[in-house]
C-alpha cells in the first residue's frame, strides 16, 4: 500500500465512521516501533506504522486509523483528545476503535551485562560483580585472602 492509498482510506473511514472531512495528510513512518500509529498535534498529520499492516493485515490497520482519527476529531473540536479523557473513551466506543494496537514485536533491547569474576587464593571462594573491583584494595570476605581475576 503506498501513501496515496493510506491517504484515501483514511479519507473514506474519516467520512464513513465519522461523518466528517479529514482536511490533513496521512502517511507511512516506519521509524515508529513500539505503537502503531501516531497523531501530530501541531501538523494535525496522521503517521501510520508500515509494520502493522504487515505483521496484522488490513483489518488492524483500520482500526488504528479510526483510533487516530479519534484523536484527531476531538483535537479539532477543542474536546478531550487524550487517552484519559472520558470523551475520547466514549468516541472510541461509539465507533469500535481498538484501545490498543496488536504487538508489534518491537523488543527494547537490554545491555549486556557483563560479569567480572574474581576467585580468593586462599579458599577458592568466587565473586561475581557487575563493575571491577581494585583487587589491591578488597580481600576475600571469608578468609581475607588475596582476590584474582578469573577469566
Amino acid at each position: 500500500m503506498t501513501n496515496e492509498e493510506l491517504q484515501q482510506l483514511v479519507i473514506n473511514i474519516s467520512e464513513t465512521v465519522f461523518h466528517k472531512p479529514f482536511k490533513h495528510e496521512a502517511y507511512f513512518n516506519s521509524r515508529l516501533k513500539t505503537t502503531g500509529g501516531r497523531y501530530m498535534l501541531q501538523t494535525h498529520h496522521i503517521q501510520i506504522n508500515p509494520k502493522s499492516l504487515e505483521l496484522h493485515g488490513r483489518d488492524e490497520l483500520e482500526g488504528i486509523i479510526r483510533h487516530e482519527l479519534c484523536h484527531y476529531h476531538l483535537h479539532i473540536e477543542g474536546k478531550g483528545y487524550k487517552h484519559r479523557d472520558k470523551e475520547f473513551k466514549d468516541l472510541l466506543k461509539v465507533t469500535k476503535s481498538p484501545r490498543f494496537c496488536a504487538n508489534l514485536g518491537a523488543v527494547k533491547r537490554k545491555k549486556k551485562e557483563t560479569q567480572h569474576v574474581y576467585g580468593c587464593i586462599s579458599c577458592g571462594l568466587l565473586y561475581r560483580r557487575k563493575i571491577r573491583l581494585n583487587t589491591n584494595k578488597y580481600r576475600c570476605g571469608k578468609c581475607s585472602g588475596r582476590l584474582i581475576k578469573v577469566e
